[in-house]
Parts: C-alpha cells; structure tokens; sequence
C-alpha cells in the first residue's frame, strides 16, 4: 500500500522542515542583534531573542509532528486523539503559510508548502478508519446508494 510509505516521507519531510525553520529563525535573531536593528522603537535585544524562541517553539512543534508521523509509520496505524489534532493543525498551518508565501516569497515556496500539505491530508485520508464516515466511504458506497434512490419503489426488489 501507499501508507507506510508516505507516512515515512511526511516524517523526513517535517523533520527537515523542523530544522530549517529553527535555523533559520535563530539566523535571522543573530543578524538583527549584531545589525542593531530595531522596528518601530522596539528593543534590537528583545527582537533577536523572541525571534529565536519563536524559531525553537516552531521547531519543536514541527517536530513533534513529525514524531507523530514516525510513530503512524512504525505502528502502521492511524494517528488518534491528540496526534491527529496535531497533524490537522499542521495541516492548517502549512495551508495558511502557503498562502502567505505566494506574495511574500514566490510561487516555489508556496509549491513546497502545498506539497507538504498534499501529503499530510494524504498520510490523514489513507489511514481513514474502516466503517467511519470518511470520504472513502462516501465514495464507494454513493453510486449504489443512488442507484437504489433513483429506482421506482415499484421496481425494487
């Protein structure tokens, strides 16, 4: 099947995106804090370092994902409760920073963006549970629903 596969590509990929952001958050608070660098009066010092927290705490919660992701590979099962919170949350968070980057980067960061974003509501729809009300079920049981709901009661057997 495809799962464990993609479920695999989701971690690497969030793993990767994890520390990128981080590095590039605590990049960016360097150069402000030796540039003295201020934005409307604030503090340079106060600038650089929520910069780099902020790249930590977005780090970790990519990789936390990722952990999730990881264990959704291993176990070959699919993310419950509070994982597939996160991984919905991550989701939304990849959709709204595609949207974002198309203007303030480009049109290669936003295709990044809605590739990660592909295969996370991939990794969420292939592990879909069985039985549930899901949008495989919609579409396999749809046409023979409306196959019996177009027949005249006559006619039915």
């Amino acid at each position: 099947m495809v799962r464990r596969p993609v479920a695999w590509l989701v971690t690497v990929v969030l793993l990767a995106e994890a520390v990128l952001v981080a590095a590039l958050n605590w990049v960016l608070g360097t150069v402000v804090g030796r540039q003295h660098m201020s934005l409307a009066g604030l503090d340079p010092s106060v600038m650089a370092t929520s910069s780099k927290i902020g790249g930590i705490v977005f780090g970790a919660y990519f990789a936390l994902c990722a952990l999730v992701t990881l264990l959704v590979a291993v176990r070959d099962r699919a993310p419950a409760g509070f994982g597939r919170v996160l991984l919905i949350s991550a989701a939304v968070v990849h959709g709204l920073l595609g949207a974002f980057v198309w203007g303030l980067v480009g049109w290669t960061a936003f295709l990044f963006m809605v590739v990660v974003l592909g295969l996370i509501v991939l990794l969420l729809m292939t592990y879909d549970r069985a039985g549930g009300s899901g949008f495989w079920k919609l579409v396999t049981t749809a046409p023979a629903e409306l196959v019996k709901f177009m027949t005249p009661p006559e006619t039915r057997p």
